[in-house]
């Protein structure tokens, strides 16, 4: 199967697509990184609208407009944070359910193009390389059951993060 995937350079916050994933945090309380890009540039609406949300569990992702975002919605999950003492097996499979969950999130709602950051490697300390492959092969599963998603972007912060993916694509 060719999958559907785009690397790009970029600000996740300026992107026109069916969905961004937000890197958020379990409380979905506004952070730094993306979550902050994100929120500064949807306002304060999507602020107002997460503080009524029940908390999420590592690798849940739930679903809100993108209110002043150029994307329609805004997909948010919570990945594993690497230091946190626990199994690396657990930690992988958190870290994977992050984007098939965001996946079958947009299949469940027919957007057919979502954009996700480097998830876990801001804040949550995650070796940059090996989030990478767990992106890609988790994106790869997900997109078996989502014939309604063509179009996935992974949006880089840096230029060594997008040359990660796009060795990771090739392979």
């Amino acid at each position: 199967m060719a999958f559907p995937f785009e690397i790009i350079v970029a600000r996740i916050e300026t992107l026109p697509l069916d969905a961004v994933v937000n890197a958020a945090n379990r409380d979905l309380a506004p952070g730094s990184g993306v979550d902050g890009a994100l929120r500064a540039a949807a306002g304060p609406a999507l602020t107002q609208h997460t503080a009524l949300m029940a908390p999420l569990d590592v690798g849940e992702a739930v679903l809100t407009p993108g209110f002043g975002l150029p994307a329609r919605n805004i997909i948010h999950t919570a990945a594993p944070i690497w230091s946190v003492p626990g199994q690396e097996g657990a930690k992988v499979a958190g870290l994977a359910r992050c984007y098939g969950a965001s996946i079958a999130l947009a299949e469940e709602h027919a957007l057919a193009s979502i954009a996700f950051p480097c998830l876990g490697t801001g804040n949550y300390g995650w070796p940059r390389g090996f989030a990478c492959g767990i992106a890609i092969a988790a994106c790869e599963e997900a997109l078996e059951a989502a014939p309604n998603v063509k179009r996935v972007v992974f949006c880089c912060f840096t230029e060594a993060d997008a040359e990660l993916y796009r060795k990771g694509v090739a392979e």
